[in-house]
């Protein structure tokens, strides 16, 4: 290959190179160290912890620490950073068995190790940033879902309940906050790179830069901006109700928090008696209706005589309506359902809902005939319980008007769909029952709480809380806590609660957007894989002229052909010459020597000649430069 050509080549190929491999350039040890930091960071960013401008640390330095590295080590960093994150953010799973919080947190870290496979996919790509937020949702969307219903306790939108991201709630709900988050440390990895370009002998763009931090400030002012976005006057536009939130404590903690059969019903009829007296001592205000906690009857009220009598003697002390949280039998042999009963004073259950979102492997197993015989520690689940099926809404009477009361049971929280749904079809005032007993003491009481407050801004609405012994309260509908209990103990209070019935942006919009974004992301790495695959035959198909363009190679091409013109002349020259003997007289000291007649070539003598030197050393095809 001719000079002018090789070098060409090479310069385009390592201009090419810089581009491309210079994130891969740092070594696996440093990106293990930058991956567990992350993970460590993001878990801290949750409740209990809530530093969440972790979050700006976290996120970032994850995708610093798998960008450019190939697709095996990108899925062991991801995977690595997820171990680390779930056991800071939910090792309280430890309460329900060691081995049970372990093989949890080994299979949900596999989203995470997807994660880092699509993180350094996508990161070719020219709008990266954006992709890799996307990425984000995509495997938020799957672990929330996949396997049994998912486990979505730990999207990254519910540690930015007090960013200012926490006013995008209403407007693109759960799934966008996340996706907002996301593309926030996306935007400060750019700048890093971009910075570090600069390190590395690059000129840093400064338009990246600014466009990084316009985006940045952008995004966060206008999240501060929209938290005085409402969809209805603060009193609402139906008046309201009071509700009586009654905490009745039970005696244990831990897998046995519930203590002796028809205790924690007993507990809650006690409590209900202290706030009925101080509503007529004018204490607190008189309740509309009175709301229990899931599981506040742990036997059927409705087959049990004792626990009937117990439930109907507090809605004849309190003279009003009670939502029971109760355990059901049925609708098949040993199973049972986890439901909310409206019970009447007067007239008994009117209402009911049944829990539609289901704790695997604590309300249900999967696969139970097989696994039962398997795993013996099983049996401690009980009957098997069945998911309801109609949304959390019941039409009832308070006070002699009617309303429709919304209502979510504990995990269900989590679930997008289960809120949205109550909301749509016509919730006026929103309740959540909960039974945090198992886990008081440990992070997921206060994340719980965490999660609601990211409802109550999402719906635009207020919530009330009741829980067996773990924090009960009122949060209003801009995520504030007015009022919440003390773990382990018995409480109660009156709440007034204006009915609602306008729905945010959110409601409609965020599942559509979660799912294009979510679509998106898969696009990306479609687009991201074959234009990789491209690039590979690429530079197989051009070898010889590696990143040269057309031009430049014919160009090239025709000064090859000029350099040899001269040299293939001067070999037809000496082609078509005759070769002549000397005269011995001429050089008779030279045929002595040699012993023999000395030929040479008339018209030439025996200097060096530099063009045919060149003809020599010549090559006739062009070669690859070694």
């Amino acid at each position: 290959m001719s000079r002018p050509l090789a070098s060409l080549t090479r310069s385009r190929a390592a201009g090419t190179a810089t581009e491309l491999l210079e994130p891969a350039q740092v070594s696996m040890l440093p990106r293990f160290a930058v991956v567990l930091v992350a993970g460590a960071a993001l878990g801290l960013s949750w409740q209990p912890y809530g530093f969440w401008p972790l979050l700006l640390v976290a996120i970032p330095a994850f995708t610093l620490g798998v960008r450019g590295v190939r697709p095996a080590a990108a899925l062991g960093l991801g995977y690595l950073f997820g171990l680390t994150m779930l056991l800071f953010a939910v090792s309280w799973l430890h309460v329900l068995g060691t081995w049970i919080a372990a093989l949890l947190i080994i299979f949900m870290a596999l989203f995470f190790g997807l994660l880092g496979l699509t993180v350094t996919l996508v990161s070719g790509l020219r709008w990266w940033p954006l992709a890799t937020a996307c990425c984000w949702v995509l495997i938020e969307y799957a672990y929330s879902r996949i396997p049994f219903g998912g486990f979505g306790w730990t999207r990254i939108a519910y540690a930015a309940v007090d960013t200012p991201l926490a006013g995008f709630f209403p407007i693109i709900g759960v799934a966008g906050v996340s996706f907002a988050v996301a593309l926030i440390g996306q935007l400060i990895a750019w700048a890093i790179l971009t910075l570090w370009s600069a390190r590395r002998g690059r000129p840093a763009r400064r338009r990246q830069l600014l466009i990084a931090a316009a985006l940045t400030v952008g995004l966060g002012l206008l999240g501060s901006a929209l938290r005085i976005y409402q969809v209805e006057p603060e009193a609402g536009s139906a008046g309201s109700v009071r509700v009586g939130i009654v905490q009745g404590n039970i005696p244990g903690r831990g897998i046995e928090a519930m203590g002796r059969a028809r205790s924690v019903t007993n507990n809650h009829l006690s409590e209900t008696i202290q706030l009925m007296t101080k509503a007529r001592l004018g204490e607190v205000p008189e309740p509309d209706f009175v709301l229990w906690p899931e599981n506040s009857t742990d036997i059927d009220p409705t087959v049990d005589p004792l626990t009937k009598l117990t439930v109907q003697a507090a809605a004849d002390v309190a003279d009003r309506p009670i939502l029971v949280g109760a355990v059901m039998q049925g609708p098949g042999d040993d199973e049972r359902q986890t439901a909310a009963l409206w019970w009447d004073p007067e007239r008994g259950v009117l209402a009911r809902y049944d829990k539609q979102n289901l704790v695997p492997f604590g309300e249900w197993i999967p696969f139970r005939a097989q696994l039962l015989p398997l795993i013996p520690l099983l049996q401690q689940v009980g009957a098997q319980s069945i998911a309801g099926t109609r949304p959390g809404v019941l039409d009832v009477a308070v006070a002699g008007r009617p309303i429709k009361i919304g209502d979510v049971i504990c995990f269900e929280l989590a679930y997008d769909q289960t809120l949205y749904s109550s909301l749509i079809g016509g919730a006026q005032v929103m309740m959540v029952q909960s039974n945090n007993a198992t886990y008081g003491g440990t992070g997921q009481i206060e994340q719980q709480f965490a999660i609601t407050r990211a409802r109550a801004m999402e719906s635009r609405r207020e919530i009330a809380v009741a829980t067996t012994n773990s924090v009960s309260g009122f949060i209003t509908r801009d995520g504030a806590v007015v009022a919440r209990t003390q773990e382990f103990t018995a409480q109660s209070m009156v709440v007034d609660m204006p009915l609602r019935s306008a729905l945010t942006p959110a409601v409609r919009v965020a599942p559509w957007l979660e799912r294009s974004l979510a679509l998106l992301a898969i696009l990306a790495c479609l687009a991201a894989a074959l234009g990789s695959r491209a690039a590979v035959l690429r530079r197989s198909d051009q070898t010889r002229f590696t990143s040269a363009s057309d031009d430049e190679v014919r160009g090239l091409q025709s000064a090859m052909r000029a350099e040899r013109a001269p040299a293939s002349e001067a070999i037809k020259h000496e082609k078509e010459t005759p070769v002549e003997p000397t005269d011995a007289a001429d050089d008779e000291s030279g045929q002595r020597s040699r012993g023999g007649t000395h030929l040479t070539r008339p018209g030439t003598d025996s200097g060096d000649h530099s063009d045919l030197q060149r003809v020599g050393e010549h090559r006739p095809y062009p070669q690859p430069d070694p």
